[in-house]
Parts: C-alpha cells; sequence; structure tokens
C-alpha cells in the first residue's frame, strides 16, 4: 500500500496545505496540481516577456520550506508547476533546495510546432464549434497537449525527489506513483482506470474533503483547519480516500460522490491520455470515520489522440460595478443599466457583448432566482467585450459618472474606472498521439 496526497487544486490554493500534509503523518507522495487551462495562457504571456518566467512561483519557494522534511522523510513530490517553462522552475527548486534531486518531464508544449501540425494534415478543429485552428492561428498564446501519467512515472523511475512537468492530465499526477511502485503496464486498463479514479478524486486539494461540499454543510467541523485528500492505493486498484487524523472537514460517501461527478462529461468514458475509465462501474462504501473505499473500476483501452489545449487572444474586456442601498435599490440598479447602455447606444461603440448582473437578486440563479423585491442593497455588475481596446477603453468611461449624474445612493465604484483586460479564448482540439514526444531530463 501507497499513501498519495494532494495538496493544491489549483494555483492560488492554500499555501499551508503541503506543509501540514507531509507534518501531519505518513505519506509517501505528495502531489500539486497547479494548472488551468486559463493558467497556462497567463504563464505563456508571462514567458514571452522574459524566458526565465512561466511557471507556477509559489512552487521553488514552497520545495525551498519542505526540502528537509522531504529528505527526512523520504516523500516524493510530484507537480505539474512548471507551466509552459518546466526547466526554468526546476533550475529554481535546484537554487532553492540544492539536496534535492529534480526530473522534468518535457513534450507537453507544442505551441513551437504548430505550422508544423497543420502542414501535417492536424486541423486541430474545436472540440466545441467544429472550426479549423488556422481561423485564429495569428492569435494564438499557446499549445499544451495533455501527457499522461507515464511520463511521470517514468520521472520516478529516475530516483528524482522531485518531478515536474508542463500540462498533463490531473489524474496522471496521482496515477504516475501506482504506475511506478506496482508496475502496471499500459493495457492493465481496469487497473489504469482505478488509479484514473483515485486521481480525479482528490486533483481538487480540499473538495473531496468537506469543501465547497453541499450536504449537510453547516456541521463539516473546523474547516479552518480542513484536512486535504489522501489516497490510501493497493496493488489491485482498490482503494481508499481519507486525511489525516486530527484535521477538520469530512470524508465520506457523500462529499466522495460530488468529487466523482465533478467535470466528467460522459460518466462511462472519461478519456485520459492513458484509460477510459467507466464511472459506472465504481463502487463506493463507507469504511470507518473519514474512510471511504473504492473498488470496481472498469477500463477501456485508450484513444489514439491527445487532447491539446490552446489559447488564443480574443479581444479586449472590461467590468465595472456599482452599489445601490435601499430603498428600492434593485430599480436604481436597472435605470443605471438602461443609462449605460443609452449612452453606449449614442456614441455608436458596437461591442460583441454587453453582460449585466444585479448581484444580490439573480447573478448567481438567473430567472430561477428567488423573488427579492425589496433589496438592501444591489450590486450593478456590467461588463462588455470587443476586438479593439479603445471601444472597451470608452466604456470605462461610463461607469463613474452616474455617481452625481444617476439614480441616487450609488457607491461601491472602486478607484474609479475599471481596467481593461485582455480576453484569453480556449480552444481544445486534438492531435494524434504519436505527434507528441515526451522525455524526461534529470537535474542534479
Amino acid at each position: 500500500m501507497i499513501r498519495i496526497a494532494n495538496g493544491q487544486g489549483f494555483w492560488g490554493d492554500w499555501l499551508e496545505a503541503p506543509v501540514r500534509l507531509i507534518e501531519q503523518g505518513p505519506i509517501d507522495y505528495l502531489t500539486l496540481d497547479y494548472l488551468a487551462e486559463v493558467t497556462m495562457s497567463i504563464l505563456q504571456k508571462q514567458k514571452l516577456r522574459d524566458p526565465n518566467l512561466g511557471y507556477a512561483h509559489d512552487f521553488p519557494p514552497l520545495i525551498g520550506r519542505l526540502a528537509e522534511r522531504i529528505r527526512e522523510r523520504g516523500v516524493k513530490v510530484i507537480a505539474n508547476a512548471g507551466g509552459v517553462n518546466p526547466m526554468a522552475c526546476a533550475r529554481e527548486v535546484r537554487r532553492l533546495a540544492p539536496g534535492l534531486r529534480v526530473a522534468v518531464v518535457l513534450g507537453d508544449d507544442v505551441f513551437p510546432r504548430i505550422d508544423e501540425l497543420l502542414a501535417a494534415g492536424c486541423e486541430m478543429r474545436n472540440l466545441d464549434t467544429g472550426e479549423p485552428l488556422a481561423r485564429v492561428r495569428d492569435r494564438v498564446l499557446s499549445a499544451n497537449a495533455y501527457l499522461g501519467a507515464f511520463p511521470l512515472a517514468a520521472a520516478l523511475d529516475t530516483g528524482a525527489d522531485v518531478v515536474i512537468s508542463g500540462r498533463c492530465a490531473d489524474a496522471a499526477l496521482a496515477l504516475a506513483p501506482m504506475i511506478h511502485r506496482f508496475g502496471w503496464r499500459e493495457d492493465d486498463w481496469d487497473l489504469l482506470a482505478a488509479g484514473t479514479v483515485a486521481g480525479h478524486i482528490i486533483e481538487c486539494g480540499a473538495q473531496a474533503t468537506g469543501g465547497n461540499s453541499q450536504p449537510d454543510w453547516s456541521s463539516i467541523p473546523d474547516l479552518a483547519n480542513i484536512g486535504y485528500p489522501i489516497v490510501e492505493a493497493e496493488l489491485d486498484g482498490t482503494f481508499v480516500v481519507t486525511k489525516h487524523p486530527g484535521t477538520g472537514g469530512r470524508v465520506d460517501v457523500r462529499t466522495v460522490k460530488e468529487q466523482i461527478v465533478y467535470e466528467i462529461g460522459d460518466p462511462r468514458r472519461y478519456i485520459t491520455p492513458d484509460v477510459i475509465a467507466d464511472f459506472t462501474s465504481i463502487r463506493i462504501e463507507q469504511a470507518g470515520e473519514d474512510r471511504v473505499r473504492i473498488s470496481g473500476v472498469r477500463g477501456a483501452p485508450r484513444t489514439d489522440t491527445l487532447k491539446v489545449s490552446i489559447t488564443y487572444s480574443a479581444g479586449w474586456k472590461s467590468v465595472g460595478t456599482l452599489v445601490y442601498s435601499w430603498p428600492q435599490a434593485l430599480e436604481k440598479a436597472r435605470c443605471a443599466d438602461g443609462i449605460i447602455r443609452e449612452r453606449l447606444r449614442r456614441l455608436g461603440l458596437e461591442f460583441e457583448v454587453i453582460e449585466t448582473q444585479f448581484v444580490g437578486v439573480d447573478a448567481c440563479h438567473g430567472p430561477a432566482a428567488a423573488p427579492c423585491n425589496d433589496p438592501p442593497e444591489v450590486e450593478l455588475r456590467i461588463g462588455v467585450r470587443a476586438a479593439d481596446r479603445e471601444t472597451v477603453e470608452r466604456f470605462t468611461r461610463e461607469i463613474v459618472p452616474l455617481v452625481l449624474s444617476g439614480p441616487p445612493s450609488a457607491t461601491g465604484y472602486g478607484e474609479g474606472r475599471p481596467p481593461v483586460r485582455e480576453v484569453v479564448a480556449f480552444w481544445p482540439a486534438l492531435i494524434p498521439r504519436d505527434r507528441v514526444r515526451p522525455s524526461v531530463e534529470v537535474i542534479g
């Protein structure tokens, strides 16, 4: 049996979680999941400005802080913190933790090869719209294939203390140690599916241990000290989801089920780079306090393609806010929205989107929101998107004037004009698996 813990569900998660996982009890592997699709584009822009950037800059100081404990306790760290510059991330880790052996998984970044792939007939059509990538080729910012667990396992095979990758499947971070320790083969479909389910359950950190959990949420104990998830994995593919004793949160069938159905699409065909997992085959049972056992997972052969996360520049946006207080807060906010829209129309400005929300009334639930006829306060949140920055800049000058020229009791407009930001859009696509060539380099 091996114990695999996950201490980060996204870049920006609780900084103390990885430290507590190592300090508060035994674990063999610590995984840290930093990357989302938009994160990759942000990191790519950082790298374009400075070739030494492009990775999750929180990660190297964390490893520097944990280096002594990692050595003492024999914990192996696997993280996708490398973003679009894994080698730079690894060099910084070595600088801050010179006694650790670091392995880097490369090959996910296909951005420099886009034209080569297009010329070879890889159209990289958008999975949602069917459009070919050529339509936005001149605006592409990043392109990263989702690697699977086997390159990560190969990195562990080098004896590395820390494995750093760029874009990989989230669940692969936890599946890799199972492949490494148990010797699972590339056609062990049921075992790989079980490891994928385990990785999927813990990939979002405390979302599996009571965080962001709907069932009986108010009784979940000590969320300020919430324990992050640990998988106790067995050679036969069965595993238990748990957390360290004495930590807050809760691990039960309900919290685990909530995470299982997170972003899975067709539950019978959860497609990953390593296997297709059948989530309808999962058997789940309570196995003690804060212990949930998973068994029975079935898998099918992997696909001959890999998903590619592509991002591209899609214009400019800005979002402004005004808060109106009782009485007639909602009426005031609606009136202000109408004034702004009419002024924009009279200016002849054209936007791809103008979106209004009334926060405190229906921003979350829309038309399904419960009636709220006379709220104590309402935030008008209005945003626009356009192809050119100048149009959006002009919009930003139409919010604050309403403080004196619109309905009464306006506040909540921050420091004045809202900022203008570039819109980075997501383009999911597929490429043949054999076009991606993972590799491993060891530093130190």
